[in-house]
């Protein structure tokens, strides 16, 4: 049956925050509606960052989905591996910072920008 993909941003052994590609089913619903199955969640929040927003490497404080309602946002990781992200795009952040450790921005989290000419609008979903 047919799958979506699950674009994560997590914490390796190493501690250093990596993407990977999860298969994720829809094997629910109707050949018309093909769902998953029905995730649990703990809230959400819409954020607007302003044309020229860049953070500073940070670890993801709790693990949630991000949805890219418009404009487009860039995350890097350590090593200048960069995604970018548009309208309609997703990932789901869970790249926190190792128990015991204290935050490195050498080495651990990722950071984020708006890219291009329109202000960045996103949905974040806590898992």
């Amino acid at each position: 049956m047919a799958g979506f993909t699950k674009v994560v941003l997590s914490t390796e052994a190493d501690g250093r925050a990596r993407f990977r590609d999860e298969p994720l089913a829809l094997d629910e619903g109707s050949p018309q509606s093909r769902l998953s199955r029905l995730f649990a969640s703990g809230g959400y929040q819409l954020r607007e960052s302003p044309v020229g927003f860049r953070s500073d490497f940070h670890c993801t404080t709790s693990p949630q989905w991000v949805f890219i309602l418009q404009g487009a946002m860039e995350i890097g990781l350590q090593g200048g591996v960069s995604r970018v992200f548009g309208p309609g795009q997703h990932f789901f952040s869970a790249d926190l910072l190792p128990a015991g450790a204290v935050f490195d921005p050498g080495v651990h989290g990722h950071w984020s920008r708006q890219v291009g000419d329109q202000p960045l609008v996103t949905l974040f979903v806590r898992a």
